[in-house]
């Protein structure tokens, strides 16, 4: 399976992408993954890998490229205070206003690779990525057709750009896997999406997995197989019906 590397130009600067693009002749729908908050790393390649074997184009953007970053210990990486603080400010650095740009040139970049179907996409994303994959489609609603988020973190807030907010703009069928006893997507949090979700009509699905914040990244401490499997089986599903592949 080859596994491509690139890098975009953006207004903000040079972005690298990975893609991973499945054996055999094409073109096939187009995904972005949206890595966690420990940024586009080797345990991200292997995961797009995995997603390109059920048929899918899957970009991985270095969602921290306005910044010079250095890699992190996801070990270490929200236990030693010097790591968090520079974990949680490169994570304040994504911006929603970032996470709409961006998406957009990702897509222009998939619409004209030579092995990509063609718009509209899929998004998917992970912790800080999840709450990116609800954010780019109530954005970007007309590029997305399926958005699903696993363990994502501040999906309904208080705050003015929650993403619940923009369920009336989101075109895409939404899948949300929460992660158990997860401050940052409490069960008051999980009903409030699904109001907004539902008064919208938008097509979803919202459940919490018996695991923790972490469940579906190798390399994250909290990483339950069991609940990584379960996620790839519901990621394959929801991609197949609503984007083929």
């Amino acid at each position: 399976m080859p596994i491509l590397t690139d890098t975009l130009t953006t207004a903000d600067g040079s972005c690298r992408l990975t893609l991973a693009v499945p054996d055999g002749p094409g073109p096939w729908p187009g995904v972005v993954m949206y890595p966690d908050a420990g940024g586009a790393r080797e345990t991200f390649t292997q995961m797009a890998a995995h997603l390109a074997g059920f048929g899918y184009v899957v970009l991985v953007p270095d969602v921290y490229y306005r910044r010079d970053w250095a890699p992190f210990d996801m070990a270490t990486a929200f236990t030693d205070p010097t790591e968090r603080a520079r974990i949680f400010g490169l994570m304040r650095s994504v911006t929603p206003q970032r996470m709409a740009a961006d998406a957009a040139a990702f897509f222009d970049y998939l619409a004209g690779r030579p092995e990509v179907a063609g718009q509209p996409f899929g998004v998917c994303g992970y912790c800080m990525g999840g709450r990116t994959a609800l954010v780019v489609a109530g954005r970007l609603g007309e590029w997305v057709a399926a958005a699903a988020s696993f363990h994502g973190g501040g999906l309904a807030t208080d705050a003015a750009d929650s993403p619940h907010r923009a369920a009336p703009d989101i075109r895409a069928a939404v899948y949300v896997a929460g992660a158990q006893g997860d401050a940052s997507f409490t069960a008051a949090q999980a009903r409030q999406l699904e109001e907004a979700l539902s008064a919208a009509g938008v097509e979803h699905t919202v459940e919490i997995y018996p695991a923790a914040h972490g469940f579906a990244v190798p390399d994250n401490p909290p990483y339950d197989p069991q609940a990584a499997e379960r996620h790839w089986a519901a990621l394959r599903e929801f991609f197949a019906a609503r984007l083929g592949g």
